[in-house]
């Protein structure tokens, strides 16, 4: 076989194993939400018992994020993965033996710290060695798992399992694909020599940047603001758009929860889209991200007749999101530098969860004492935000690349 033809046939294979990781990534992203009704009886604890389980969740990703840096360091993306994914898999396995709520809290923790390593490890390893595509189409396979779990836990409430067994179920995907992981370690290795070795090189001499090394660099602030913002709005949106269509808008639970799921459908389909658009650049489908955005946060708040607008709204506010997680960090290694990327991505996805777990919250409060109607204003606060940050990002990278071709 052909030197290179091998490469490219090494390079796609391991790039269908991430694509694979990134769907054990998503599976137990919905299960919670899908079985919680049902979870919260057998436990007896209050619906919102909820909020602290995926506070604790969070809470360990943000940990795995910031370490993950120095981890890869030691163990290398590949080993790192695996282990990770088996971590999640305990941490689901826990969730299914659980017949008591701090139980279930004791196993958040393995779940949470898998969790945060895959998604920091495989962000930066796509941003560094693949084209903007994947970087879309790897998001889009997590959609793919976080579609597919809701259903499992359908199919398993009808059953004498009940919750228990839809998270045994996905456990055991989540074995099969450790397995996958633990037996690909030699390709990681294969195709890890054929990068440049002046990568390889630059990566191992350069000192871990940490926190504060990554606050340091100018732009990066920005750059984490943004991120949490976006995560603010999408979060909130996937959260509470069925509410506030069925309160708001006054249609019945059950139609307000297919409709919301539209938001979700939109995104995902986006980031397949997208995938084939990546020639426009990271910065140019961002913005057109944002555009987009704006359309559909117009049709959501804008007081019409019918609620028809307000369900086009969610979509096209979906396909807005699209771009924008994985082009901000598609974009890194080139707007910051290879040698700081890893760093900087795992403080980008501490910001993440952050947004994504703190936001929602506060909307919750807004919606109970105040109005759910201020919904759009709420997710529109957090886009000018993140319009705001990433321009800022943008004129920050434009200057200091003038300066060095000075």
């Amino acid at each position: 076989m052909h030197p290179r033809y091998n490469k490219t046939v090494m390079a796609t294979l391991l790039l269908a194993i991430i694509y694979l990781a990134f769907v054990s990534l998503g599976l137990p992203d919905s299960l919670l939400g899908a079985g919680w009704a049902v979870m919260q009886v057998e436990l007896q604890v209050p619906i919102s018992a909820m909020g602290l389980v995926t506070i604790l969740i969070s809470g360990g990703t943000v940990v795995s994020s910031l370490f993950t840096e120095r981890l890869l360091r030691r163990l290398g993306t590949g080993l790192l993965v695996a282990i990770s994914v088996a971590l999640t898999a305990v941490g689901l396995l826990g969730f299914s033996l659980s017949n008591r709520f701090w139980m279930l809290c004791l196993f958040t923790l393995p779940y949470g710290l898998g969790a945060g390593a895959i998604d920091a490890a495989l962000n930066n390893y796509v941003a560094l060695h693949y084209k903007g595509r994947h970087m879309s189409w790897l998001h889009c396979f997590w959609g793919v798992g976080a579609l597919i779990s809701p259903f499992i836990m359908g199919y398993a409430l009808t059953t004498p399992s009940s919750w228990e067994g839809g998270y045994r179920l996905v456990f055991y995907i989540q074995i099969a694909i450790v397995a996958v992981l633990f037996a690909s370690l030699t390709l990681w290795k294969k195709v890890g020599k054929k990068w440049s070795a002046r990568e390889g090189e630059s990566e191992q001499k350069t000192k871990p940047l940490g926190l504060v090394g990554a606050f340091r660099i100018k732009g990066a602030p920005l750059l984490f603001l943004a991120f949490a913002c976006y995560c603010a709005c999408e979060a909130t949106a996937m959260i509470w758009a069925a509410e506030y269509m069925h309160l708001h808008h006054a249609v019945s639970a059950e139609t307000a929860a297919r409709y919301a799921s539209l938001f979700y459908i939109g995104m995902t389909v986006g980031r397949a889209v997208c995938g084939f658009a990546d020639r426009l650049g990271d910065k140019l489908l961002m913005r057109i991200g944002c555009g987009v955005m704006a359309v559909g946060l117009l049709l959501l708040g804008i007081p019409f007749d019918s609620h028809v607008p307000a369900v086009v709204g969610l979509v096209v506010l979906g396909l807005g999101c699209a771009p924008i997680y994985p082009c901000i960090i598609h974009a890194t290694p080139t707007n910051f530098g290879r040698e700081h990327s890893q760093g900087i991505i795992g403080v980008q996805m501490s910001s993440a969860y952050i947004g994504t777990t703190a936001m929602p919250p506060v909307f919750g409060l807004i919606a109970d004492h105040v109005d759910i109607a201020w919904f759009p204003l709420f997710l529109a606060f957090f886009f000018l935000m993140l319009v705001l940050s990433l321009e800022g990002v943008n004129r920050i990278v434009k200057r200091r690349k003038q300066t060095l071709l000075e």
